[in-house]
Order: C-alpha cells, then sequence, then structure tokens
C-alpha cells in the first residue's frame, strides 16, 4: 500500500498501449489506485500514428500530444518521463528507475512496446542510419532533411511508405529498397500493390524492388547503399522500416515468462498474478501485436481487471489497415490470402484506378482489399466481423453499402 492507504499501480511505459489502459480505469475506479508512470522519453503521452503526418510537415509535435503533463498533474498521476525503468524486482515488488529511484507496487503494469529491428548489415552503425519509431527519429530525420539530399528507406511496408512520402515532402530524393517484388505483401495482393507503387512513382518516389541490401557505405556518416549484385545509390539518410521486435529485455530480466514477447492470458495477466502487460511486447496465444484496435481491445480488457471487474476476455478479431499518404487510398482487411476453400470477387476499373477484392468463405466475406475508393472500407470490415451472410447481396456487394441496402 502506498501512504495514502491505497493500492500503488506502476506503469512501465508512457506510450498508447500504456495509458490508454489507465484512461479506461479511471473510468471505472478513479480513486483505487496511487499511479506512477514511468517513460524513456522526455514528454507526455502522444499518437505514435502520427508520427508520419508530423515527418510530412502536415502536424506539428503538439498536435499529437493525447495526455500532456498537466493531465497527468489532473488525475494525480505522479509520471517520470524521461527515466526509465532499467529492473524490476518482483519478489520485493519493487521498480529500479536509471535515475536511482525506487518505487514499490502492488500491481504492475508494462507496457513497453516495441523497437525498430536494424538489420545486421556491415554499416549500420553509421551517422545517419536509424529507425522510425519516435518523436527523436523523426526530429533526426527533419534535420537530415535540411542538410542532405538523397534518403533511402529500406522496407517497403506501411511503415516504410510513411517515412518515404514524408521525406520526399520535405524535398529530398527518396528511393525505397524492398526485398520483396510487391509493396505492402502482408496488406495488399499484387493487383493493389502494382497500382500503389504506380500511384508512388508518379509522385516522386522511386523504388529498388526484389533488392537485397548488402552493405551500407561511409566512413563516420553513411554516404551510399550497396546491393548484392554490388550496385550503389547515394544515401546520406537510411532509415530502416523492416520491423520491429517486442521490448522484452526489462520483463525477461526479472524472471516474467516470454517467449517472442511476454506471455499473457486471456485477461492480459502474466504467469506472475500481481503483473499485467499490453500493447506491442506481449504474445497472446502465440500472436503478437501491432496494430492499435486490438491494442486498444486489450487496454479495455485488462483495466477491467485492474478495477476488480474481472468479466473480459481478450479475443482477438480481424484488422484493418489504411496508408496514411496523401493522395492514396487504400484499405485492407481479414484475410487477403484466401485459400482452397475460399472465392475472390474483383472490380477493376483502370480508367479511374479503383481495385477492389473481397475473399468469401462460407458465404461470408472474410478479407478486403480497395484501393482507389475506400469509402465503403469500413462497411466490408464490420461483414468481416461480424460474419454476416451475403448470400442476398452477393451481386451487388462489390458496389458498396447503399446499394445494397437498396436492393
Amino acid at each position: 500500500m502506498s501512504q495514502s492507504g491505497r493500492p500503488s499501480l506502476v506503469v512501465v511505459g508512457n506510450g498508447m498501449a500504456g495509458m490508454r489502459t489507465v484512461e479506461e480505469l479511471l473510468q471505472l475506479a478513479p480513486d483505487l489506485y496511487d499511479i506512477t508512470v514511468f517513460g524513456a522519453e522526455p514528454h507526455g503521452n502522444y499518437n505514435r500514428i502520427l508520427l508520419s503526418p508530423v515527418l510530412a510537415g502536415e502536424k506539428s509535435v503538439g498536435d499529437i500530444m493525447l495526455n500532456t503533463r498537466e493531465w497527468y498533474a489532473e488525475y494525480g498521476i505522479t509520471l517520470h518521463a524521461g527515466d526509465p525503468v532499467v529492473q524490476i524486482d518482483r519478489s520485493r515488488r519493487l521498480v529500479h528507475a536509471q535515475s536511482g529511484l525506487q518505487v514499490r507496487y502492488d500491481r504492475l503494469l508494462i507496457a513497453t512496446g516495441s523497437r525498430p529491428f536494424i538489420p545486421p548489415v556491415p554499416g549500420s552503425d553509421l551517422d545517419g542510419v536509424i529507425g522510425f519509431r519516435d518523436i527523436q527519429d523523426v526530429e533526426t530525420m527533419l534535420e537530415a532533411s535540411r542538410q542532405h539530399h538523397h534518403a533511402v528507406v529500406i522496407g517497403g511496408g506501411l511503415l516504410g511508405l510513411e517515412a518515404a512520402n514524408g521525406l520526399l515532402r520535405q524535398g529530398m530524393t527518396v528511393t525505397v529498397v524492398h526485398l520483396h517484388p510487391s509493396l505492402m505483401e502482408r496488406q495488399l495482393d499484387a493487383p493493389a500493390s502494382a497500382l500503389l507503387q504506380r500511384a508512388l512513382e508518379s509522385s516522386g518516389l522511386r523504388f529498388e524492388m526484389g533488392a537485397q541490401t548488402a552493405e551500407l557505405v561511409g566512413t563516420e556518416r553513411v554516404t551510399a547503399v550497396r546491393f548484392n549484385d554490388g550496385r550503389e545509390i547515394a544515401a546520406d539518410l537510411v532509415v530502416m522500416a523492416t520491423g520491429v521486435r517486442p521490448n522484452v529485455d526489462l520483463a525477461r530480466d526479472s524472471g516474467l515468462h516470454c517467449e517472442r514477447a511476454i506471455v499473457v492470458d486471456d485477461t492480459l495477466q502474466t504467469y506472475d498474478p500481481c503483473v499485467y502487460a499490453v500493447g506491442e511486447c506481449v504474445e497472446h496465444r502465440r500472436s503478437t501485436f501491432g496494430l492499435v484496435a486490438p491494442i486498444w481491445e486489450q487496454a479495455r480488457v485488462c483495466a477491467a481487471h485492474l478495477a476488480g471487474a474481472g468479466h473480459r476476455r481478450y479475443v482477438q478479431r480481424a484488422t484493418a489497415t489504411k496508408l496514411k499518404v496523401t493522395g492514396v487510398d487504400l484499405y485492407s482487411a481479414g484475410n487477403i490470402v484466401g485459400g482452397a476453400d475460399t472465392e475472390d470477387i474483383v472490380l477493376r476499373d483502370p480508367r479511374r484506378g479503383i481495385y477492389k477484392r473481397l475473399v468469401l468463405k462460407n458465404d461470408c466475406v472474410v478479407g478486403a482489399v480497395l484501393y482507389g475508393d475506400v469509402t465503403d472500407g469500413p462497411w466490408y470490415f464490420d461483414l468481416i466481423q461480424r460474419q454476416a451472410p451475403i448470400t442476398s447481396i452477393r451481386q451487388r456487394l462489390l458496389f458498396g453499402q447503399k446499394l445494397c441496402e437498396a436492393g
């Protein structure tokens, strides 16, 4: 117990997952805990999803703040920003911060997120080689755009394309290097990927598809990217967008059970009943998470159990993806790979740049890929989540919600 007589909740990680859980908890039981939050970054909690518009110059850092320092004070939450936890002593229920501060907990919430994966190619430690994960990364890229000309983004997934678009908007010459022959191959099929690449090329981006990076060239700062076939392209800045890894070292060192990430049950509780975990650092039923929708649901379930209202269970559901690149309308949801027991219905309108593909199974929509016209994306996503039968509207399904409901 804390000096107030209330139990102590310590949150390790001041990002979106941890603070969403705290917000949900405050709605359910605002006076239950004395809450202390530790964060590695010297800020309040901000919307990491909107870092791309900050890089592109469409938003400021102030625009993306979710919880300012004043918010923590208003709710009586003690915030230690810029002072990460470096050790968890579970036997004594103590966290040790980098500053030397020690805080006891009755309940501990770990929300340490993930960190960028930097491929171990020669030269990856040169100046000018960074990930794309936080405000500091954005500031580094903006500074580079003012002093240098040639940027290379390694990785043609969602994050890589958003980084490339932002750097292009800042006036740099940008090349995207992708090992796979198709962009965003986890979210898009080949036809939609081809449409996306053509649109991005028309905006000024360059692409090296099916290219493997062998080395980053330079002495102190990176100057070029060299491929396996010996070709080189100039690079004053290299952004690694090749995925993330759950940030679990702290939990693992404390003796918590970890596999790829911190293993949690349906209540987001770890193998230690005093310790919960949410977000990109967790593994639930052998899955890890990177999109906001499942993490918001984790926050709701975890908060309910921290509040003592333990009736909720976390259930994995289909997820949707939308690309945040100006002038590109793209939406992907559910199972877009399909299989022997699925069928596709497809609409192509090349002149208008529209492509729609719905994946059907057992008279239900299980996946959707939309390019050029994404108006009905949320409706298709709702059909996927509800597993609603579509026999009566199948002939009109590709033409959208209004026509189907009118029929």
